[in-house]
């Protein structure tokens, strides 16, 4: 019988970087009778919360990120880095891992290093079309990264990365019957349906901008499913528009939008893919080196959706929608090519590349 496999895993932040971490070890513990799995995060982030409600344990660094400008700070933060990868060079020699992997974020960074170092197999999964500073700094180290887009070479030029698509969760994969998702929402199946997402925490910026555009949608018959996120508040005074700060039912929206309007976090573009969804994309304009331009620069390139700058969302987003809706071939060609485009199977082939360069397939 062979050993147990024995792995530790590290990403957080945010859930684009821990929920991609929880897929693809839920899918080892599909795979083996006989898996250890170890978490490690950041102290006080989300992960702390979230790996645990999924079932698995985590240990917690002091780690933080660097203040990207000259500050005082950063001298604390450089100790609490020092602190960290000896706690994490720790971890590796009492838990022994066989790898391990990171999934982004200043969290996975000293565990990375000090696997690297005790020579430990180290994976990385870059979701974004931009690297992150963590995934940077493995570009040379790494035994393999594992890219949601193509065309990464420019940005890991050593010939370990490949194209695997991102993680996706199942449920999103499951086609849902049209008619019975219409039903869950109270719409009408017969007039199109536009999904309108700024994420969990909403965007001010789209959700001010479906407002203004609501009147316009009511007159050609347009119903909205729209998560506003906690932030946001909107009085629903008419038929046709279901409105919810939180929607845990995703698969469901997408089963039965003609339409989405969504920001471009990796996951989010990734899931558009999947499902086939035509999209109007609105990278954020807070995030670390735009990455979410480049998300959004990856799909509409293949032809399955546009992008709006959020400056101009709000004096775009009406009458963009309704011309869209309104030209059926091209939204049916837009789906062909996401579809065509989509790494549904991301999972899998993450974990089956693993289990081969770790020759334990």
């Amino acid at each position: 019988m062979s050993k147990p496999l024995k792995l530790i895993f590290s990403g957080g932040g945010t859930g684009g970087h821990i929920f991609p971490a929880v897929a693809i070890a839920r899918e080892f513990q599909n795979r083996f009778s006989q898996v250890e799995i170890l978490f490690v995060g950041a102290l006080g982030k989300m992960e702390m919360e979230k790996v645990p409600a999924e079932g698995f344990n985590i240990v917690g660094l002091p780690v933080e990120g660097l203040i990207r400008s000259t500050s005082v700070k950063n001298i604390k933060i450089i100790f609490k880095a020092i602190s960290s990868y000896l706690k994490a060079k720790k971890i590796i020699e009492d838990f022994r891992p066989d790898a391990v992997i990171g999934t982004g974020g200043f969290a996975s960074l000293p565990i990375t290093i000090a696997a690297t170092r005790l020579g430990v197999p180290v994976f990385a999964w870059e979701g974004n079309g931009f690297a992150g500073l963590t995934n940077k700094l493995l570009k040379k180290t790494a035994k393999r990264i594992f890219c949601g887009f193509d065309g990464m070479d420019f940005q890991f030029p050593y010939n370990n990365w490949i194209h695997s698509g991102n993680p996706i969760r199942q449920e999103i994969l499951e086609k849902t019957d049209k008619n019975s998702a219409v039903e869950f929402f109270g719409l009408d199946a017969t007039r199109p349906i536009v999904f309108v997402t700024g994420g969990s925490l909403g965007a001010r910026s789209i959700n001010e901008a479906v407002e203004s555009s609501m009147e316009i949608w009511q007159k050609e018959g347009i119903q909205v499913i729209w998560q506003t996120g906690k932030n946001y508040q909107y009085t629903q005074s008419s038929t046709g528009i279901w409105v919810s700060a939180f929607l845990k039912e995703m698969h469901l929206a997408y089963s039965c939008a003609d339409l989405v309007v969504s920001r471009s976090g990796a996951t989010s573009v990734s899931e558009i893919m999947a499902v086939g969804v035509p999209a109007i994309f609105v990278p954020s304009p807070n995030v670390t080196d735009d990455h979410q331009t480049k998300n959004a620069e990856k799909a509409t390139q293949y032809g399955g959706g546009i992008l709006i700058k959020d400056t101009e969302i709000k004096s775009k987003l009406a009458n963009q929608v309704v011309d869209m809706l309104k030209n059926n071939d091209e939204l049916k060609n837009m789906r062909t090519q996401l579809l065509n485009h989509a790494k549904p199977k991301a999972t899998q082939e993450i974990v089956n590349q693993i289990l081969k360069d770790l020759n334990r397939e």
